[in-house]
């Protein structure tokens, strides 16, 4: 019997990334999401998949119980089912590819990366071209609700040339970057992204104000 193969996406591959580099470095390893082991987020993840009753219980106080039942219940499984659990996921309306694709590339890009990242020794990795732009496109509307409150102009500039204004400002910063690195900065992983921020003094001090530059590691 022939197993029938998955098709291949962006949000597929990182979503299998993430599984297998989850297995590799165990449950208990660190992630870039404070607070969270890779269990934690693991958990995070198989709710988003497809318990959208637990994630109302983010918000309506009276099913916080029920949440917090059903989050317990996921932590208990052995970690490889709940890798498994993950990787066979969404199995509602998000497994059609193209929503598939619209919800979950960036989002099971970043937190592949939040596992990678938080180990020692991290590199980051080479992406196929086609993936390198789908996130160029990504940050450049992500951008636009990171940075609203930044205080100055922020333009996102990649070392092969491209550049887009997300915020417009008299003074601004200019962040440059690949997309990847980009990006990551963008959902808040500034200590991880590798991504230069220049302006002047005073546009600088405005930026980090809100954005203030984060260890390293």
């Amino acid at each position: 019997m022939v197993t029938p193969t998955r098709p291949s996406s962006d949000a597929r591959r990182e979503r299998d990334g993430l599984c297998d580099s989850a297995l590799r470095v165990g449950p208990q390893a660190p992630t870039l999401c404070a607070g969270w082991d890779v269990r934690d987020l693991l958990v995070h993840l198989a709710v988003r998949d497809n318990r959208p009753d637990v994630l109302l219980g983010e918000a309506v106080a009276p099913l916080r119980g029920h949440r917090d039942r059903v989050v317990a219940g996921l932590r208990e499984q052995p970690f490889a089912d709940l890798v498994e659990r993950v990787r066979n996921g969404p199995h509602g309306p998000l497994k059609l590819p193209a929503l598939d694709g619209l919800a979950n590339s960036a989002e099971f890009f970043v937190h592949h990366e939040d596992v990678l990242r938080a180990q020692p020794g991290w590199a980051p990795r080479e992406l196929p071209r086609a993936q390198d732009a789908a996130l160029w496109r990504t940050v450049k509307v992500v951008g636009r609700v990171a940075y609203r409150r930044a205080g100055v102009g922020v333009v996102l500039v990649t070392p092969a040339g491209p550049r887009a204004v997300v915020r417009a400002g008299e003074e601004s910063v200019a962040l440059t970057g690949d997309p990847a690195e980009l990006l990551l900065h963008a959902f808040g992983r500034r200590s991880r992204a590798l991504v230069e921020v220049d302006g002047t003094d005073a546009a600088l001090a405005r930026f980090r104000e809100t954005f203030p530059v984060q260890g390293t590691a």
